[in-house]
């Protein structure tokens, strides 16, 4: 699947001490939350495109097409996981070190 984002070049001020430049802008587009994430974040949720088909019409459609996509992803479409994500990537117990020999 792919989040719908948005890119933008953009010449300002970032930061003040380096003055003006040409920069980058990136986000993604949210919508309402579906039941699932509802518990988790109650405000808003990327769209998430699910098919070839909604990724290509985000891509290349005009504005008054693509923005059809703004809608929760079906409540099927993601699993919670039991563990959350910063006890997969740093987990309580550090593994053994192993021998050298």
């Amino acid at each position: 699947f792919f989040f719908a984002g948005l890119w933008t070049p953009w010449q300002g001020v970032r930061k003040v001490k380096e003055g003006p430049g040409d920069h980058e802008l990136y986000g993604f587009l949210t919508t309402r939350p579906n039941a699932l994430i509802v518990p988790i974040h109650e405000k808003a949720m990327p769209v998430i495109l699910t098919t070839e088909e909604e990724t290509e019409l985000w891509l290349t459609a005009p504005w008054s097409e693509a923005k059809k996509l703004q809608r929760p992803a079906p409540d099927d479409a993601l699993v919670i996981v039991e563990k959350p994500a910063t006890q997969i990537k740093f987990p309580a117990e550090p593994p053994a070190q192993g021998s050298l020999f």
